[in-house]
């Protein structure tokens, strides 16, 4: 007996909520029905039935916005400069929200840091990237680079436009300017490769270049040119070898010039101030 109450009452749950559900879809109609002639079109052409509505069941995407949005300010603005850079065009805070997820105009930090910030370009309607130097293309490049004959960094010209790195390599092909590195703070400089030039070269570094003392075997100054990351002209080693096997000798080393001493025949008489410090014995 039991088992049959509980069977029954479970039958007059399943019956309650059947009834609950029939309810609720029967005024769900009624809504729909009241709000028709609203959405009936003027039109003449017949009106196809409208397809039933379909909720988004994409609960990632949706987390991955609320966590852009609720992210802190500074990792937001990197969204869209970030943005900004690699497309290279002007957005307004509606495309910039659609592509990046970023709701600019509904959180005010980020819109007035946004608007602040020197690498962002704002007219009032409009954000787009501003680079430090406005170039277009390589011979604005080489003009620029002429004006800073000291040497230009080269992190302050990787986002004058998209390909201007692929130029800078082209310009240093072509001999046009010098690409080099900085040991120091690890930053590539371009110079002009221009002879009109005047480089003006501080006297600290002059005094520098003129104390390093060189090796004075070539094989140990080819090998201090390796350890800095220079490749160097000459291989004096394979050189040396190669003309060990041939058997071709190697250039004897330069005599030392024998100064004058008490033994040298003084035969040039009639230039006796070469010899006023030696002290000759007579004859």
């Amino acid at each position: 007996m039991a088992l049959q109450e509980s069977l029954n009452k479970f039958k007059q749950q399943q019956e309650k909520c059947q009834s609950t559900l029939t309810s609720i879809a029967n005024r769900g109609s009624r809504v729909l029905q009241s709000q028709k002639p609203a959405l009936v079109s003027t039109s003449s052409a017949p009106t196809r039935a409208s397809a039933p509505v379909k909720f988004s069941n994409d609960t990632e995407r949706l987390q991955h916005i609320n966590s852009i949005r609720k992210s802190p300010v500074g990792a937001q603005i990197k969204r869209v400069i970030d943005l900004l850079l690699e497309t290279r065009q002007a957005f307004t805070p509606e495309q910039i929200n659609e592509l990046c997820y970023v709701d600019i105009l509904g959180n005010k930090a980020v819109f007035d840091s946004l608007r602040n910030n020197h690498k962002v370009n704002y007219d009032g309607r409009y954000f787009s990237y501003k680079s430090k130097h406005d170039l277009k293309g390589k011979d604005q490049l080489l003009s620029l680079i002429r004006k800073f004959p000291e040497g230009l960094a080269v992190v302050d010209l990787k986002d004058a436009y998209p390909s201007v790195m692929d130029d800078l390599q082209a310009l240093k092909a072509a001999g046009q300017v010098w690409l080099l590195s900085n040991n120091d703070s690890q930053e590539d400089i371009v110079y002009p490769n221009d002879p009109k030039v005047v480089i003006k070269v501080d006297d600290d570094l002059k005094q520098l270049f003129r104390g390093i003392e060189l090796p004075r075997d070539m094989v140990d100054i080819e090998k201090e040119l390796q350890k800095n990351g220079m490749k160097p002209a000459t291989n004096t080693a394979k050189r040396r070898a190669a003309a060990h096997v041939l058997g071709i000798p190697s250039k004897p080393k330069p005599k030392k010039k024998k100064g004058i001493s008490t033994r040298t025949k003084l035969t040039n008489a009639h230039l006796p101030e070469l010899f006023n410090n030696l002290n000759v014995p007579d004859s």
